[in-house]
Formats: structure tokens, sequence, C-alpha cells
């Protein structure tokens, strides 16, 4: 017979509801794919915010994986950057003392312009998870469009902020299908190796982890996994492993296992903060002015170069100034979805009307799809679990999949494996203009995640038939097998060779430039992060020695 989470939190004494109320956010934030105080959790101090009126060699529009990296090497190479970005410094405690907000208790930090969460999983054995939160610039952004849900970090360091860490080379053999029109070779023995580097990327220590009350759940998902044939990989990670072994000893503060992931990590996760942004604001060539946003990106009137305007905001998202500059280059590097929705605006309402047909297309979800399994009493995945994932099940050549064995870190036993699959999804949407509301639209479907799910089960449904388990169907509303509503992975929008040249030259406009996830044309076939680094750091290389 199978337990379920309820059984479990039975068997320790907690009452249902009081479980869902202490673990009911954690649960929502499980799958989003340094160490010492929290303040380490950040960059240079902030200088004064850009002035209407300045005029700056290049400007980097977003501070996540792409546009840390063109800062930092446009830096390195004597040319003076300023960043803008959208969100917030996150360089000042909150109440409770940490830069950021506890997974397990969603304050006014949390989510981006909301009233109230919304996280990946909605519910669990019954009762809905969500709750009021005030409206706040938070981290976590998650912005809805037709049929997806897509969450994007907010603040310095984008994406790095609330990920999992799960740092993944796409095998080799798969990166043909991934960037057609890239090197294979380069980015092997160059480009992935020096991301990785500057990422910070390193491995678990094996004989520690066989050991490790925190990563009893991945063990359990690695034998289910193996028992039914499947290859069980570990996977880098950017996270401080010893820092990770001293809060399992109780000698420094935790982090990892105090299961923050989804809002920000305290303590031990190398996020852009301490690497790529962290050496360009060292150079003293590289400054940001957080809660800006740019709006309008056009050719400037006379001498070259573009006039950029821009919004600031404060932290309940109003507009408090409107600014005009002037940039002789210009790195869109907003994410996908940031880039995408800016470049397609540009372009319908003629601010840049060289752009070509291809902008805003070619967007996908990398295949992401969630599940639980309900294990059996005698595999409980313990009550301690790491934040931080470290491996999975790698079925990508024989059914399209790869799944993260992904923490469900609730401080109580739930004798459940929990699963972030990214799947081969053909699926392709489009960005565009509407101009009724005068936003970008996406014509994303949700059955299009039907091949996503079909590719999962090709994992789960061979597991759960040898060990006699079942899925669990309270995560995702009432009797819902799979997390299809959503995704932490963005792709596309703009993608390499197509709306721009091979090196991510914008056609029609010289001097612009497109250095994120957007490039790459829907799926990654793992995390995708690494590869974005790698794909910005050859690019970066080849617009400084032949633009510059």
């Amino acid at each position: 017979m199978t337990a379920t989470g309820g059984r479990g939190a039975g068997s320790k004494g907690v009452s249902r509801r009081g479980f869902i109320a202490g673990t009911g956010s954690i649960l929502g934030g499980v799958a989003l794919a340094g160490h010492a105080p929290a303040a380490r959790a950040k960059a240079a101090p902030a200088a004064a915010p850009i002035a209407s009126g300045a005029h700056v060699p290049v400007l980097v529009i977003g501070t996540g994986y792409g546009g840390s990296v063109a800062a930092l090497r446009l830096a390195q190479a004597g040319v003076d950057v300023h960043m803008i970005e959208m969100g917030m410094s996150w360089d000042r405690p909150g109440p409770d003392g940490k830069i950021f907000a506890n997974t397990t208790r969603p304050d006014y930090r949390s989510f981006w312009l909301r009233t109230k969460t919304k996280q990946p999983l909605s519910n669990f054995l019954g009762f809905p998870l969500d709750k009021d939160v005030p409206r706040h610039t938070g981290i976590l952004d998650a912005e809805d469009f037709s049929g997806i849900t897509v969450y994007q970090g907010r603040g310095v360091g984008g994406g790095s902020l609330v990920n999992g860490g799960m740092a993944v080379t796409p095998r080799r053999e798969n990166f043909g299908s991934v960037l057609p029109t890239v090197n294979a070779a380069e980015m092997y023995d160059v480009y992935y190796p020096r991301a990785n580097a500057g990422l910070g990327v390193s491995s678990v220590d094996p004989a520690w982890w066989e050991s490790a009350a925190c990563y009893q759940y991945a063990r359990v998902g690695r034998k289910h996994a193996q028992r039914s044939g499947f290859p069980f990989v570990f996977v880098p990670n950017v996270y401080d492993w010893e820092y990770m072994k001293q809060e399992a000893a109780g000698a420094v503060p935790t982090s990892a296992l105090e299961g923050e992931v989804l809002y920000g990590n305290n303590h031990g996760k190398k996020s852009l903060l301490q690497t790529y942004l962290a050496r360009a604001t060292a150079t003293g060539k590289v400054t940001i002015s957080p809660l800006h946003r740019v709006t309008s990106v056009t050719p400037a009137a006379s001498g070259g170069g573009y006039t950029v305007v821009i919004e600031q905001i404060n932290t309940g998202g109003a507009t408090t100034a409107t600014k005009s500059v002037s940039a002789d280059k210009v790195f869109f590097a907003a994410g996908s979805v940031g880039t995408s929705k800016l470049l397609i605006k540009l372009k319908a309402t003629g601010a840049l009307p060289g752009l070509n047909d291809e902008t805003g297309k070619g967007w996908g979800d990398n295949g992401n799809v969630m599940c639980g399994r309900a294990n059996h009493m005698w595999d409980a995945t313990g009550k301690l679990q790491s934040s931080m994932p470290t491996a999975g099940i790698d079925n990508w050549a024989a059914g399209g999949a790869f799944a993260e064995v992904a923490p469900l870190p609730t401080g109580i036993e739930t004798y459940a494996s929990f699963y972030l699959s990214i799947t081969k999804n053909p699926h392709r949407a489009e960005f565009s203009w509407n101009a009724a509301t005068q936003k970008a639209d996406l014509n994303w479907q949700t059955a299009w995640k039907q091949p996503s799910i079909d590719a999962a089960r090709t994992i789960f449904d061979k597991i759960n038939a040898k060990e006699g388990t079942i899925y669990r169907t309270d995560l995702f509303g009432s009797y819902k097998i799979w997390g299809d509503h959503l995704t932490y992975h963005p792709l596309g929008g703009a993608v390499l060779n197509k709306a721009t040249d091979n090196y991510g030259r914008l056609h029609g406009h010289p001097g612009l430039y497109v250095i994120d996830g957007s490039l790459i044309p829907g799926n990654a076939s793992v995390n995708p992060f690494v590869t974005i680094t790698a794909l910005a750091e050859r690019n970066i290389e080849r617009i400084i020695a032949t633009d510059l």
C-alpha cells in the first residue's frame, strides 16, 4: 500500500491543517530549475541611478546571465557599461535580518507586484497554498500569458537569484538540436568550460552525498530510477558544498537546509551577485540602475547610436520618473520574455522598423512539466531535504525526457518523490503586439504540453509499475497529476541566426544586440543557464573583436 503526504504528516503527530500552514509555501518552490552571512549576497554598493540626458558607450538591459557576461567582458576590454535592471538590488536586509524571505513564509519580498502568491504547487492534500501578500517589487515574477505562467527572477542577478543552481551542460550529442548554427567543438572546448569556471560550478562530494540525511530523497530517486533501468546522473551545481556540509554539521546558519530557493538563498548559493556581477562591478567600469525599466529604443536623431527611454519605478511599481539617455550600443539581456516583449513592441510601433519578421518567434518552455509520486512507507524521502538538487534521470535518447529529482523540503516526512522534467517538446509560440491593450501577447496553448506529459510518462509510468506506486493528484489542483501550466525555463523569441545574425546582432539596426536566453530556440535539453552563459561568452568575444 502506498503512503501519501497525509500519512507522513500524521505519523509525526502534526495536524493536516497545521502541516499545510507551515509547509505550503515551500512546496510551491521546490523545483525552481558563496557562503557566510546574507550580506555577502550582493555585488558592489549601488551608485546613483542613471540620469536623464546621460550618454553611455554601452547600455545593457537586464542583469541576468547574458547581460552579466557582456558587462564583465566589455569592462575588461576597457568599455564603460551601464546596466538597467527592472527589479531591486537585494542588498538590504528585511525585518528578519535576512536579505531574502524564508521560503516557508512568503512576504512582501517574495512576489513581483502581486497581492497574492502564485506558487507553482497550488495545492496540498486538498488545501490551497497561496496567501495574501503586500504588493511589492518582490524577487519572483509569475507572469501570466495565454495558456502558461512563466516564472522569472526579478532583481540584480536575474534568474540566478531564484533557481535551484543546477548547472547542466547538455550532452554533446544533443547540442546540434539546441543551437544548430553554433560550432559545437568551440562551445565544448572553450565556452562551456569558461562559463562553468565563471559561474563557480562544482560537484557534490559523492561520499558525503551517500550518507547525508538531506539527500535521502535523491537516493530514493536513484533507487527507483535504476530499478526501472533508467540512467541516474549526478549534476553539478553553483552551491558551495563545503558550506552545505557545515550546515549539516550545525556549524553555520542554514540556507539550503532551510529550504531556501524560490525567494532567494541567503548564504551558500553562488548567484551572479557573487560571480560575474561581482567581478564586473569590481572593474569600476560597470554601474547598475535597479528599479528602472526600458520602454523604448530608437535610432538617435543624429550622430549615430540610440535614444533609450527609461522609467524609474518605486517598490510599489509606480513610475516616479521618465528618463531619456543615449547609448552607442545597446544589449538586450532582459531574459527570453523581457527581451521578446520589448523587441516586438519596438518593431510593431515603428521604433525599430528594421527588425525582421523572425522577431518574437521560436519561443518555447524547455518542455517543462512537473509531477509527484506517492511512495511506499518503506521508501521514506526524509524530513530534512536540501533545496539544491544534485541529480536527474536521463531518458532523453529513448523517451525525450530529462527529469530533475527535486526536493520537497517540508520539514516533515511526506513519502513523496517530486520531479521537474525537461522534455523534447516541438511546439513553439510567438509574441505579438496587441495595440488595443498596449501589451505583448503570447499564443501558447496549454494543450501543447501533451508531448511533454507523454515524454515524462516514459519514465514515471514505468517506475510506478515497477514499484507499485501511484502519481500524486493533490499538487496542482483537484485530481490533477501534471503540472502543465508553467515554465521555469523560457527560451527563444529572438532566435540566433534568425532574428539576429549568428552572434546576436539584430538585423536592420547596427549596434543592437541580443545576448540572453531569447537566442535559444525553445529547448536546451537540460536546465539552460550554463548554455545561456556559454553562448554569451562566445558571442561577446566575437562582438568585442569585430564591433568595438
